[in-house]
């Protein structure tokens, strides 16, 4: 059984991203006290579920202390989790309390609750396993985000590749991202602009210069050494991003080159378009 624990700052998407493990298939849980959790991974042991979330914050009461029992606690159950951690900036955080127009839950003042509450969670959040700045993010970019952590793979190892567009911002949980702004550019040519490059013609256009080749050649030699590697520091997946300006013609058709390759390599490959409509 595995359990994602859902922890961060006040008004950073918990609760989005609760909904969204819910929509992946796992059993979810709000506001769920620190010491409760072994409890709870013991009632879901004894049940036909195996996949589990949990938000667990600071109006928990005594959060620390707690937490980190409940973490041992979990171990010697031999209960697989993971923790995710939410946040934001302090002007995204004041924005959205004084739109919700709700109380930060540390002090009155929400600068100084987040400054608090921020300096309370830095021990937690070096213990997470994942980091998600939801600042800039969209609720459907937060969604392709945990959607790429957490949906169900059919191997102990998988490597993602994901096509994005720089004008839309970087994927930030990437591990390794590769700019491809240097490769001629369909956008120009009128007859290819409105084609995606997951198209005849916009692919064919990408791949037909021998500077694809070559930086494709290159790429793809150097994550099939890298990825046994990965593998073992114990890694369960590897996210290598590809980005143009927009995420519509060259990511696109060079993260399916690389993902075809990969794969015809033998490693276990998901290719996905954050940026393409």
């Amino acid at each position: 059984m595995e359990i994602i624990i859902i922890t961060g700052m006040s008004g950073a998407g918990k609760s989005e991203v609760l909904n969204i493990m819910e929509d992946l298939g796992y059993f979810s849980m709000d506001n769920l006290p620190p010491e409760l959790l072994p409890k709870f991974a013991e009632i879901a042991k004894s049940s036909p579920v195996d996949k589990v979330a949990a938000v667990v914050d600071l109006r928990s009461g005594e959060f620390f202390k707690n937490f980190s029992s409940s973490l041992e606690v979990l171990r010697s159950l031999n209960v697989t989790y993971k923790i995710v951690f939410l946040e934001a900036s302090e002007g995204v955080i004041i924005k959205r309390y004084k739109e919700r127009r709700r109380p930060h839950p540390l002090d009155k003042s929400i600068v100084a609750g987040y400054r608090k509450e921020k300096t309370l969670l830095e021990e937690i959040r070096k213990r997470s396993d994942y980091i998600i700045d939801s600042s800039n993010k969209k609720t459907s970019e937060l969604k392709f985000e945990i959607t790429n952590l957490f949906k169900t793979r059919k191997s102990d190892f998988t490597v993602s590749v994901v096509s994005f567009g720089f004008k839309n911002g970087i994927l930030k949980d990437a591990d390794l991202v590769f700019d491809v702004r240097f490769l001629p550019n369909p956008f120009y040519i009128e007859e290819l602009k409105e084609f995606s490059g997951e198209e005849k013609p916009v692919k064919d256009f990408v791949m037909k210069w021998e500077v694809t080749q070559k930086f494709i050649d290159k790429c793809v030699d150097m994550l099939d050494f890298l990825i046994p590697n990965y593998k073992k520091e114990g890694k369960t997946i590897i996210v290598v991003a590809f980005g143009c300006t927009g995420g519509f013609h060259r990511s696109v058709a060079i993260a399916n080159e690389v993902g075809k390759r990969l794969s015809d390599l033998g490693h276990s490959v998901e290719v996905s378009h954050r940026d393409k409509v």
